[in-house]
């Protein structure tokens, strides 16, 4: 799983959507101007989503009335329903029970008379059973656990009723998480199945586990249930009820909330799995510091100066709140579509050279020394950055809960006025603040800026596919290196070779080959074959010979992969879940037999979706790297790639079996596609043979 090839830029994007859709960062500009329309949306949804998780927290605390109160201010055509105004007064009256005074008992005995007996009689057929179920909460306890009545005393009822309107509010008011956050939970699921069903151990079991929880919001069902047969496609309710591991009425009901539109259905089901947020904040925010999207550095709301958030980095890396310079930051490597910003220029990289001896002799300066060194080094950086015109980074807010919808100007009772997503998953837990940090160790912390910085400008070098700059850059920082990461020099040399040919300059390209690529190749018998088939497009002269080359897209990320353990900056989690759940999602539709219907909405197809980088034959020899010529010009290709590195398979089961044959087993046996595709081929493609052999 470790070598699935992943479409980072993707991702980069997909966790930059996140960021912004759940205001984890710091506007870029406070007087910006008016929203657009597409903002507009992003924010409405937004505020929407807070006012759900607010009228949420009002139940799971017990508070109904404030919750019934946001219900009248902002959504008001809700309570119109009966079902829910009655399951409100259901809870209501057990929370006025669970305080246990004279005078709480008493208004739960009026709210008996004035709002549950009559709404009883017509709320839904069940409910004047439900209601003289419920007296019984009168004379048994809240601690007996084993009275009749023991789940409305229970915790677990406040919850479910949250969930339940979570749900309705989430389908009422298109609330819908962003994309990110629903594929993530999507292709956790199917990892989960697939490793169940085919006995694979997972090597993220302990990360998903924590990250997505085994309950579900409850399920939604239609208030006007009708028996007869639905008029839906039985293709969408398969592939919903498959999707999400739902029973085909399950996917019925779902189909029929959604007013049979297939994709809203599919977010509303996927928004009922649970995800634990402060452990998503973590890992997106690692991930965002390791990607260079975001400072490595903490910054609080400058109107709140009492609320600090805890840096984060990987699990080698410490934190601090120390705030850094403005010359200190460094760029943004991530536009709005997540394609990579560079950040590097053709000029001398010798101040990153210092910033990592620095690290190195830390321990062998004085305190003084070092940090007038690093002073130079944030002041060279600083205008580096100036210099080539690029953006700082992003800077981390964190998830900060406002009181828009309370009820009052007070806070809601047991609900926090604030919630701050503190720093990824590794990271020190403590707070430490300014006045509180040793000299020696302040200036160590500041350190790590410089390693990340070191790794993000190669990163970018190899990004422009200027190869042989990086190639020459890390031999200046670590002569070691590529001799540990024979692999990578190949690939680096490699794609400088195919430039050169790319080019015409079939003379510097066979100098490239004689001097690193032969060499590596007589030590390592692996790169013998990759020789061979570089050195053959000597032969082709007039074809995209960079398309041989391993894309740069991945190159770059191997080499920020390898320079981070090399410098004690571990790979992030989030990095770790997405190839592992790409792979499992792969082999599950190979299984399957079909292609998922949903890749391309939840932007699957993207991630996998490989970008070859290659060179305009032009503009290759107007500009060239300064020394071997690597070009710094490009443009781009896209090709989607298996993890074997074959084009994509057309479904088996398309040819084998007829589709309608596919699905009435599927659906007269409730068995998997694959199932349903193995019995029929078993009997000549009959679906009616197959199920009477079944039942008889």
């Amino acid at each position: 799983m470790d070598s699935v090839p992943v479409n980072w830029d993707a991702l980069d994007s997909l966790v930059i959507d996140f960021a912004k859709s759940e205001r984890l960062l710091f506007p870029d500009d406070p007087a910006s101007p008016p929203l657009s329309p597409c903002s507009s949306s992003a924010s409405s949804s937004y505020r929407s989503r807070r006012l759900i998780r607010q009228i949420c927290r009002c139940i799971e605390a017990g508070e109904v009335d404030a919750a019934v109160d946001l219900l009248r201010r902002h959504v008001p055509a809700l309570l119109d329903d009966r079902r829910i105004l009655f399951w409100l007064q259901k809870q209501k009256f057990i929370e006025l029970l669970r305080s246990g005074t004279a005078r709480d008992r008493d208004s739960a005995i009026q709210c008996l008379r004035v709002d549950l007996a009559p709404r009883a009689l017509d709320a839904y057929p069940e409910a004047y059973e439900e209601f003289k179920h419920l007296l019984l909460a009168l004379i048994f306890d809240k601690d007996d656990q084993s009275s009749p009545v023991a789940y409305e005393w229970s915790e677990r009822r406040r919850s479910d009723l949250a969930g339940l309107l979570s749900s309705i509010l989430r389908a009422h008011l298109h609330a819908y998480d962003p994309i990110f956050s629903l594929t993530l939970r999507y292709l956790i699921g199917i990892h989960k199945v697939f490793c169940c069903r085919q006995g694979v151990s997972s090597p993220i079991l302990d990360l998903t586990e924590r990250l997505l929880l085994e309950d579900r919001d409850p399920h939604l069902t239609p208030q006007d249930t009708v028996y007869e047969a639905p008029p839906f496609d039985e293709v969408d309710i398969q592939a919903i009820a498959h999707a999400v591991e739902l029973t085909r009425q399950g996917a019925i009901d779902s189909l029929r909330m959604a007013k049979g539109d297939l994709f809203h259905a599919f977010q509303n089901e996927l928004c009922r799995m649970k995800l634990d947020l402060s452990i998503l904040d973590k890992l997106v925010h690692e991930y965002c510091i390791y990607r260079g999207i975001v400072d490595g550095v903490s910054h609080s709301p400058p109107d709140q100066e009492n609320n600090s958030s805890r840096d984060c980095s990987s699990s080698n890396i410490e934190c601090t709140s120390s705030k850094f310079s403005d010359g200190e930051t460094s760029v943004d490597n991530a536009d709005a579509e997540g394609v990579p910003e560079s950040h590097a220029d053709s000029t001398s990289i010798c101040e990153i050279r210092f910033a990592f001896e620095v690290v190195d002799n830390n321990e062998n300066c004085s305190t003084s020394d070092v940090t007038h060194q690093d002073t130079s080094c944030r002041r060279s950086w600083s205008s580096r950055n100036y210099a080539t015109g690029q953006k700082r980074r992003k800077k981390w807010r964190g998830r900060v809960e406002e009181q828009e919808y309370s009820p009052s100007s007070s806070s809601l009772p047991g609900i926090p006025t604030q919630e701050i997503s503190h720093g990824p998953i590794g990271y020190l837990e403590d707070t430490v603040q300014d006045d509180q940090v040793p000299k020696h160790l302040s200036e160590s912390m500041k350190n790590v800026e410089n390693k990340y910085d070191i790794i993000l400008e190669m990163r970018e070098l190899t990004y422009k596919g200027m190869t042989a700059k990086v190639v020459r850059e890390i031999n200046a920082i670590d002569p070691d290196f590529f001799i540990q990461n024979p692999n990578l020099l190949f690939q680096l040399k490699q794609f400088e070779f195919l430039s050169l040919v790319n080019s015409g300059d079939q003379e510097k390209a066979l100098t490239v080959a004689r001097t690193h690529l032969a060499p590596l190749a007589s030590k390592n018998e692996d790169l013998l074959k990759p020789l061979k088939e570089t050195l053959a497009c000597l032969l082709k002269p007039c074809e995209d010979v960079l398309t041989k080359a391993v894309p740069l897209s991945i190159l770059a990320t191997s080499l920020q992969v390898a320079m981070g353990w090399k410098l004690g900056i571990q790979e992030p989690q989030l990095m770790k879940i997405v190839r592992a759940t790409l792979h499992t999602h792969s082999e599950w539709f190979k299984l399957q037999m079909c292609k998922d219907r949903f890749e391309q909405f939840l932007k699957i197809d993207q991630l996998k979706e490989i970008e070859h980088r290659f060179l305009n034959h032009s503009a290759a020899k107007a500009s060239t790297d300064d020394t071997n010529g690597s070009s710094q010009m490009s443009i781009y290709s896209n090709s989607k790639i298996q993890e074997d590195g074959s084009s994509p398979q057309v479904s088996p089961g398309e040819n084998v079996c007829d589709e309608n044959a596919i699905l009435k087993v599927m659906e007269f046996l409730a068995l998997p596609r694959a199932d349903a595709i193995h019995l029929l081929m078993q009997y000549n493609g009959n679906a009616d043979t197959v199920i009477q052999h079944i039942f008889s």
